[in-house]
């Protein structure tokens, strides 16, 4: 059995999917541990180990080896990020062309990218910054939130779209696709209609990326001193995690 097969028939029938969440100086206070908490909400049995090169466990080829999900949660600026994220390129590559699933939340969502970046994607497609797009209903870097049209792939809203939702965001990401592009667009900001998160392939692998942070709770806006105009909901975060662990299946 090759490795990706393995890692196939994991997803199908392990009752408990295995998450390494990246937790260092490539990431923001509080942010994996938000990242954690959704995914251990999920409908699924998701475990969260924590990892990176101040925890327990670093990322490795051995190490990916045991995962079946690797997340890369918010932080910093995108050059200051890949200064300690560059080393773990080769293994995150394998990890996903392998059968690995990958989740990326803003930070995470530009790294998936090109230059610099971990190139998860499609050499035609990337990661870019929404605010600087036309038509982008932010055009700042400040803490706020942003409106995005999202159409459910899970639960009883599957194959609906809400629009209109309001979710935290800082700065992230918004993606270029290809007319070629073979990925699937989850969410658009409500504003201009840009994809505001995906779904697309590598190798045996999936990549889920989304530029706003739909797993930011009350600590999250309280200390951003902003709301929600709808009130903190979880339904899109878990969707976006159920759409991104179950493709292909």
């Amino acid at each position: 059995m090759t490795i990706a097969q393995a890692l196939g028939a994991a997803f199908s029938r392990s009752p408990t999917l295995q998450a390494y969440v990246y937790r260092g100086p490539a990431s923001c206070d509080g942010c994996p541990e938000s990242v954690g908490e959704l995914l251990e909400s999920s409908c699924r049995k998701i475990n969260v180990t924590y990892v990176g090169p101040n925890e327990e466990i670093d990322i490795t080829a051995e190490s990916l080896s045991e995962a079946d999900i690797y997340v890369h949660p918010g932080g910093g600026g995108l050059d200051d990020a890949w200064k300690h994220m560059k080393q773990y390129k080769p293994v995150i590559r394998d990890f996903v062309q392998n059968g690995g699933r990958y989740l990326g939340f803003c930070l995470g969502a530009y790294l998936a990218g090109h230059d610099p970046g971990f190139d998860l994607l499609s050499s035609q497609d990337d990661a870019d910054e929404e605010v600087s797009q036309s038509g982008a209903q932010v055009d700042d870097e400040a803490d706020t939130v942003i409106q995005v049209d999202w159409t459910f792939a899970s639960g009883p809203k599957k194959g609906k779209t809400d629009h209109k939702r309001w979710l935290y965001f800082q700065d992230g990401a918004s993606f270029k696709l290809s007319k070629t592009s073979s990925a699937t667009i989850l969410g658009r900001y409500s504003s201009n209609g840009d994809p505001a998160a995906i779904l697309t392939t590598l190798g045996e692998g999936w990549v889920g990326l989304v530029g706003p942070h739909p797993e930011a709770d009350q600590d999250w806006y309280d200390d951003a001193e902003i709301s929600n105009p709808d009130g903190i909901y979880f339904d899109i975060g878990r969707d976006f995690v159920e759409a991104t662990v179950t493709a292909g299946q």
